[in-house]
Formats: C-alpha cells, structure tokens, sequence
C-alpha cells in the first residue's frame, strides 16, 4: 500500500462507511461465540475493529500488523495485545487461538496458500477462521494497485484454496451486493476511459458525508439480511467462516 494511500486509510477506519460495514457485519457473524474465546486479528491496521470487539464483550483480543505505524497507532489507543508480524510467517505458538479473523489481507499476500497453512498452525483444533476478500478479477481496477493486490476472488477459488489448507466451510457467501451492479458500470467504465492513468486510485475515499452516512444505511441493511442467513450469489466482497480440520 502506497504511503500516502496509507495514511488517508489509517484517517478513515473509524468513520468511512465501507469498514463501519465490514466491522458491522463481522460482530454479526461471531455475536454467538464465547466472550471468552482467544481472537487474533491479521492485519489489524489502526485497531478499529479489536475495539469494536472489545465493546462488544469479547475479552481477548490480539492483533498482529506488517506494519509498525499500524501497530504504533493500536497502542495509543490501549490496544496492548498486538505485534509488528508477517501474516505469512507469524512466528507465533501452535494452535493459539480459538478464532482468527482476515478482514481484505489475503489478495495483498503474494502466497496466500502458504498464509492459509500458517493460520491452520497457529489455530485450536476446530478452531474458526473468517475472511474478507474482494470479489471476481472482472473488478480490477487501479484501487487494487494502489492497494498492491495480488488478486481478486471468487467464491471458487477460495473454497479450493482454504479446502487445500485443510479447512472446511461452514458459510460463504458475497458482500456489498446492492452495489455490484454500479461498482462493475463505473470499473468497467474507467478501465475503458482510464486504462493508462493513475487517476482513480484512491476512490475510496471520495464520497461527502452525507452519500457516506447513504451508503453506511445501505450496508448495514444488506447485513441485517445476511445476519438472517440470506447469502448473496455476487457482490463486490466475498467473506467465508471456515472451521479448521
């Protein structure tokens, strides 16, 4: 991730409407676990979502982070349990943690199969593993440069990936859906308009407060439907809870 995109990102976690989204749906998905239960978050930039954790009731919350200016802004925030550590090779005790959540660090790992297996170490046996992950490669656009993905997913490919890592799936489904269908228009557009520019890059962030607070209504309403046990067969996101086996 370029620096500057970087900082812009650090400066938005807590209030942009696309990660109040994720957080939103992510204590959804886990509401119903222990309080109690071991959580390591991979990639836990700034630690917006190890605090919402927290409020939520969970008691042990750990985070790990490539980067130090991650990690630095976590503990000016009380957030003491994290470690400047590669999500690849952690360096972490066999079979910590009962639950590790990877919310959009997958597509940045050059070997994500080789990730996958170094969760599965550091997991409890049946221990849990969720993910976040953008969807369909026909997406591509210069966000995901400027974010230095390797990819993006589909369902199939993940479910393959996570099988060879000795996982199973208990719940996959797409995310974002109500906006899949203008996000591939404008994407699409801008590939044909925009293919040799670096315009464009860091649309995530252009949008007023009142389209912002539009689209954090949007979202979390999509997530009410998924918290009901509707899964979507597309979106721009694609999120799986496995189980280790």
């Amino acid at each position: 991730m370029d620096v500057l995109y970087a900082s812009k990102y650090h400066g938005l976690e807590e209030n942009y409407w696309w990660f109040i989204g994720r957080r939103d749906i992510i204590i959804h998905l886990i509401m119903k676990a222990r309080k109690d239960i071991e959580i390591l978050e991979v990639g836990c930039s700034g630690g917006p979502l190890m605090l919402s954790l927290k409020r939520h009731g969970f008691v042990n919350v750990n985070g790990i982070d490539i980067s130090k200016e991650a990690i630095d802004l976590c503990k000016n925030k009380g957030l003491n349990e994290v470690l400047v550590s590669d999500a690849e090779n952690t360096g972490l005790k066999n079979q910590l943690f009962d639950l590790i959540i990877a919310s959009d660090i997958l597509e940045h790992l050059r070997d994500d199969e080789k990730a996958l297996i170094e969760w599965h170490r550091i997991l409890k046996p049946h221990g849990k593993l969720l993910i976040f992950v953008p969807a369909f490669n026909f997406l591509w656009s210069k966000h995901d440069e400027v974010n230095h993905h390797f990819r993006r997913y589909s369902s199939f490919r993940l479910k393959k990936i996570l099988s060879k890592a000795c996982f199973e799936i208990e719940r996959i489904s797409y995310w974002n859906f109500l906006l899949f269908i203008p996000t591939s228009i404008i994407r699409l557009s801008q590939r044909l308009l925009f293919n040799n520019s670096k315009k464009n890059g860091d649309q995530l962030f252009q949008v007023n407060t009142f389209i912002n607070k539009f689209l954090e209504i949007m979202i979390k309403f999509e997530n009410r439907l998924l918290s009901a046990g509707i899964n979507f067969p597309f979106g721009v996101s694609l999120f799986v809870l496995a189980k280790k086996v």
